[in-house]
């Protein structure tokens, strides 16, 4: 006997919105949902399986039996399975058991549950998304932390290793333990951004949680929802920002995930050439099917929504963008225009950016990890882009690890790796990425791309983030990179912390601490940052030198700071050409001896009225070895202050 009851939480006009594609906020709609009928409490159930014979909820109630429980398909063909289920509450261990149309039983999770089982089974957990927020200050202002003229330097992080309990290989820390030690140095090193590895449920631990099979699950790894929350609500209490990595470029083939749902191809496009990921083997959303844009989009949703999150880094977006990646020739199909553009997953994007924007406005960051040079992926879709709000800048991240690598004697001969990104910096809205994935499968870790002896690999490595810090562009720095992590990263144990006991790591932190709060309190870094009035060269062409010196500018006329690198082993006294009236210090050195630097004082040498590249006066500056120093024009009333214009 069916002891299901027929309820329904849908109304004509979300069935239309979900089958147009245009119904964003699904997650009040499928999964299980606390309910009452006639005056009796319990839970519905709603799943879409539009292929399916038969769907029948199977859980820890009924002993797992697929024939008790089954929903009702609703009348208007729109494959919606559901029904209530009486005397049912939060903590309910589910799953739904689908028959196929060749007779097949599939037990399925729900692709909605808000938590899921840590173990083989992998069932779905009745439970709820309630939680008493407490970050109404940092929510009605966030729009300030978020804006594209704000400084955003992002602390990339993956939850299962930054720390662990006694570093133990399974001995994960709750959200919360991780919220108390988190906090305290994420305001101390002046972060403004952590950015989260995937948190949504994933089955396999190797995959970082990019192979993600519960898409609405905070991954139970390390607590509940709301342990979830509290570290995000935390964050955003002490004026740090929380961007999530979201995955809706593929997902895992596991029996009870989104593959072969209902035994049919309904989440993946049919065709392998664009349902398969050869990589990774995992499939690939079907972004021309209007029901998957709505699950998707709506996923995007709840996690802005429900989580409170700031902004989504969307991976792998290149994957998505192109028909012809990682396959060869005849392994994939032209589209309409004979081009590789995936026409569907651009359409895909778009609305996903014009619908989260919309919703949210300038208080959320759009993010795409993409390596090729797409055009206009941070462009307003109304013009034609794609409508990313930043996007990782790879190529600049490819030349300077290759610059940094190379021996100094031939530096010159690469001198442009640093110049370059300048021809077209301002492009995009680009963020600096120095990721995770620079960092494993056998590429070093940062500290160990760096050419030289200890001394100048930690001496390259500072100066290496003096150029991020002052190049135009948000930043984004991996953990351990900031105290020189020396093993590859291993997401099967805690960072080694233990190496902040030696001077060059500890000194290694502090000057990333520095350059974080010194990035943040100087408008010339930030304000600009993706204007093209905010960068200047002043020397770029020094090959034989291998000195680098650019300008970079604020709103305000007397926001202009002057960066210096010397990308030699050995101390220079540096000529520069300089307007007329202008006088400078030095206000940050990463050679000082505070950075384990070797303690060459940054000065001026002399200043001269004499031409020098164009202009009528010249200073000399005393240059450290391989390393980045900072000038200001000095604020003495007897100076006055000039708005620099610097002859190329």
């Amino acid at each position: 006997m069916n002891s299901v009851k027929t309820y329904t939480l849908f109304t004509d006009h979300d069935v239309y919105l979900f089958k147009e594609g245009r119904h964003y906020k699904l997650y009040g709609k499928f999964g299980a949902h606390s309910a009452e009928k006639d005056g009796v409490k319990g839970i519905y159930f709603s799943v879409w399986a539009p292929h399916a014979k038969k769907v029948s909820v199977i859980g820890n109630f009924n002993n797992w039996n697929h024939k008790d429980h089954i929903l009702f398909p609703r009348w208007d063909e729109s494959g919606i399975w559901e029904g209530f289920i009486e005397g049912l509450t939060w903590g309910t261990l589910y799953k739904y058991a689908i028959e196929t149309a060749r007779g097949e039983i599939l037990e399925k999770s729900d692709p909605y549950a808000l938590s899921w089982e840590q173990n083989k089974q992998a069932a779905s957990l009745v439970s709820t998304t309630w939680y008493e927020w407490n970050d109404k200050e940092w929510m009605d202002n966030r729009w300030k932390k978020n804006s594209l003229q704000a400084p955003l330097s992002v602390y990339e992080m993956h939850l299962g290793s930054w720390v662990r309990e006694g570093n133990a290989p399974d001995r994960f820390l709750n959200y919360r333990d991780i919220a108390g030690k988190l906090i305290p140095y994420i305001m101390e090193m002046g972060f403004t951004h952590v950015e989260f590895m995937p948190v949504m449920e994933y089955p396999y631990d190797p995959s970082w949680g990019y192979q993600i099979t519960g898409f609405y699950a905070a991954t139970s790894r390390f607590g509940s929802p709301q342990d979830l929350m509290y570290l995000i609500d935390e964050l955003h209490k002490n004026g740090t920002g929380v961007i999530l990595d979201w995955v809706p470029s593929h997902f895992p083939g596991d029996a009870n995930g989104l593959h072969r749902f209902d035994g049919s191809y309904l989440y993946e496009h049919e065709d392998p050439r664009k349902g398969f990921h050869p990589d990774w083997k995992s499939y690939i959303f079907n972004y021309g099917r209007n029901e998957v844009k709505s699950f998707l989009i709506s996923n995007a949703m709840f996690w802005l929504d429900r989580y409170h999150a700031d902004g989504l880094r969307v991976d792998a977006v290149t994957s998505m963008l192109h028909l012809d990646y990682s396959r060869n020739e005849g392994e994939w199909e032209p589209n309409i225009y004979g081009g590789n553009v995936n026409l569907e997953a651009k359409t895909f994007l778009q609305e996903f950016n014009t619908a989260v924007y919309k919703e949210f406005g300038d208080n959320i960051i759009t993010i795409a990890e993409e390596s090729s040079d797409f055009p206009m992926l941070t462009k307003p879709v109304h013009e034609g882009g794609v409508g990313f709000g930043m996007k990782w800048m790879m190529g600049w991240m490819h030349d300077t690890l290759d610059y940094f690598k190379e021996d100094f004697v031939n530096r010159k001969f690469h001198h442009h790796k640093l110049t370059f990104a300048s021809m077209y910096m301002y492009n995009e809205n680009y963020m600096m990425p120095l990721s995770h994935d620079e960092v494993v499968h056998g590429k070093a870790s940062l500290i160990y791309k760096m050419k030289g002896d200890e001394w100048q690999k930690f001496a390259n490595l500072r100066t290496l983030y003096v150029y991020m810090y002052t190049h135009p562009g948000a930043k984004l720095l991996f953990m351990g990179d900031e105290f020189g992590q020396t093993g590859e990263w291993n997401f099967k144990q805690s960072l080694d912390w233990h190496l902040l006991k030696y001077p060059v790591h500890k000194g290694l932190q502090q000057l990333v601490k520095d350059l974080n709060h010194f990035y943040r309190e100087e408008p010339a870094f930030y304000e600009n940052q993706f204007d093209k009035i905010g960068f200047e060269w002043v020397e770029a062409d020094d090959l034989e030198n291998s000195v680098y010196v650019y300008l970079r500018k604020g709103k305000k006329r007397d926001d202009i700071l002057m960066v210096v690198l010397n990308l030699a082993p050995n101390v220079l006294d540096y000529k520069i050409g300089i307007p007329s009236g202008t006088h400078w210090e030095v206000v940050f050195n990463s050679d000082d001896e505070q950075y384990s630097g070797s303690g060459v004082t940054s000065e001026i040498l002399e200043e001269r009225h004499e031409e020098w590249r164009g202009h009528h006066k010249s200073m000399t500056v005393k240059l450290p070895p391989l390393a980045g120093i900072i000038l200001r024009q000095k604020k003495d009333k007897k100076y006055k202050l000039h708005r620099i214009k610097f002859k190329s």
